[in-house]
């Protein structure tokens, strides 16, 4: 019997096998998933990546806007080498995949908008990740990067050519896009809105013109300049969601965990000069608390940066970040709390900058100070006229003309939290404010890292392209090398 129905099987398998030969290649083919990639999709895709930017811990560390309570091997720049690759197989790629979709077929993809327009906004968005890498690392892959199995072991270019090519890229996306056609679909940081996509291509051209501006003066001046009248007058912000799929970052880290409270040196910064957006970024530290309701400056008590043992400090002592970015303690904070971008602040602090420079802009860099101070009030909604004058009067925040990077260095630097990559970026190039390594410092200088070392892949993956690459990064493959705008 058993013989019987394998025999019975066999011919009706092949019965089947044969009348489905025909249709063989559709098997493979998932009637509820696009057969091809949709830009619209790709481009909402990418921007969620602007999460793991914007929400960054370790460069946050490294500016000490946070002190780790236990586990401190971050603040003690343990990790010299991290890895770029997933940047390159992921955003990037998607980026790139929607440029080449639209230059391949452009009817084809005409649900994602203009076809302009989506190849535009994805230019951009290269620059933004770029200039985050190059500032991270240096000579990046870049002129024969994402080429796929074409080229596995891509060269790498030096960052001042990647930096004047991002430039470049700027200039060309802007003159691309088409502001009375439609705009793009599947954006969730401007909705579509391409005059914002100008604006914000023209204040990543200004923050590229300034990291540039010691080392390339002439150059950063005459980019500057060139976009100065068309910059971003609004804050972005990320968008997350109250849910799990896009939430807020900082909410997920302290949902069962309290790894990170306010240093000690932005509370003891801050405090003195009546700086009400601390009762913001931090929480009352629960022996402190009044029960209120309301955070009071004197309610918040920052932990030590530098210590042997942090854990030896309870958790009612000190102040957590604050709920306004997310976090809030364990359990507690705002899941769909939204991170800052670029913010109206940092581009009048641009301004400032560029006009005690001498550059010609409108404004001079007082006014442009007071301004930025200002928007960096309004936009974490503590703005009062009494205590922002008061604080504007105190003599730490008075603006000092002949030393310009200090005033803005250092008052650039509070209003950039939690941004910690720009801010890792201004210290580098600025000096302000002046910050000491942690003291049990685990890297091999024992200072604050200037750059983070390529991965190890790379040394057996694509070693000839790596050996190359030291001879353009100008220094051993270190935390030690600076990147080539840090001149001081």
């Amino acid at each position: 019997m058993k013989n019987r129905i394998k025999q019975v099987c066999l011919v009706l398998f092949g019965f089947i096998f044969a009348a489905g030969c025909n249709e063989f290649g559709t098997l493979n083919v998932d009637p509820n998933n696009v057969s091809s990639a949709q830009t619209d999709l790709l481009l909402t895709n990418s921007q969620k990546s602007i999460s793991s930017v914007v929400g960054a811990i370790t460069p946050g560390l490294y500016v000490q806007y946070f002190a780790e309570t236990q586990y401190d091997e971050d603040s003690r720049y343990q990790v010299v080498q991290f890895n770029f690759n997933g940047w390159y197989s992921g955003v990037l790629k998607d980026l790139n995949e929607i440029i080449r979709l639209n230059e391949l077929d452009p009817e084809a993809f005409i649900g994602g908008g203009n076809t302009d327009n989506q190849i535009a906004v994805a230019r951009i968005m290269k620059v933004y990740f770029m200039q985050m890498m190059v500032d991270r690392w240096g000579p990046l892959p870049y002129s024969e990067a994402l080429k796929g199995n074409e080229n596995y072991k891509p060269k790498y270019d030096s960052a001042d050519a990647i930096y004047a090519d991002l430039i470049n890229e700027l200039k060309s996306a802007t003159t691309q896009i088409k502001v009375g056609s439609t705009g793009v679909n599947g954006d969730i940081i401007f909705d579509g809105d391409m005059t914002q996509w100008i604006k914000f291509a023209n204040t990543l051209r200004a923050r590229l013109a300034l990291r540039l501006a010691d080392k390339s003066p002439s150059l950063a001046k005459s980019e500057f300049e060139s976009v100065a009248g068309s910059l971003l007058d609004t804050d972005v912000f990320y968008p997350y969601l109250a849910e799990t799929a896009n939430q807020n970052p900082w909410y997920g880290a302290f949902q069962t965990r309290a790894d990170y409270a306010i240093s000690e040196l932005m509370d003891e910064f801050m405090t003195p000069k009546g700086d009400m957006r601390l009762t913001k970024y931090a929480n009352p530290a629960p022996l402190q608390d009044n029960g209120d309701g309301i955070t009071q400056i004197e309610e918040i008590v920052g932990h030590p940066y530098s210590m042997a043992n942090p854990g030896d400090i309870p958790n009612a002592e000190i102040s957590f970040p604050g709920a306004a970015i997310g976090a809030g303690g364990p359990g507690v904070g705002q899941q769909d709390a939204p991170l800052p971008i670029v913010t109206k602040s940092e581009v009048h602090f641009m301004l400032a900058e560029a006009a005690a420079r001498g550059w010609n802009v409108t404004g001079d860099a007082p006014t442009h100070y007071g301004l930025a101070i200002k928007a960096s009030w309004e936009q974490w909604g503590v703005y009062d006229e009494a205590a922002y004058t008061s604080y504007m009067a105190h003599a730490d925040v008075v603006y000092d003309a002949t030393n310009y990077k200090k005033s803005i260095g250092e008052q650039k630097w509070v209003a950039l939290f939690p941004l910690g990559y720009e801010a890792w970026a201004e210290w580098r190039r600025i000096g302000y404010p002046q910050l000491e390594a942690h003291e049990y410092a685990l890297n091999p200088s024992g200072q604050i890292p200037l750059r983070h070392a390529y991965p190890a892949s790379e040394l057996s993956l694509n070693a000839d392209s790596y050996n190359a690459a030291l001879g353009l990064l100008g220094g051993p493959d270190d935390e030690t090398t600076r990147i080539f705008w840090d001149v001081d």
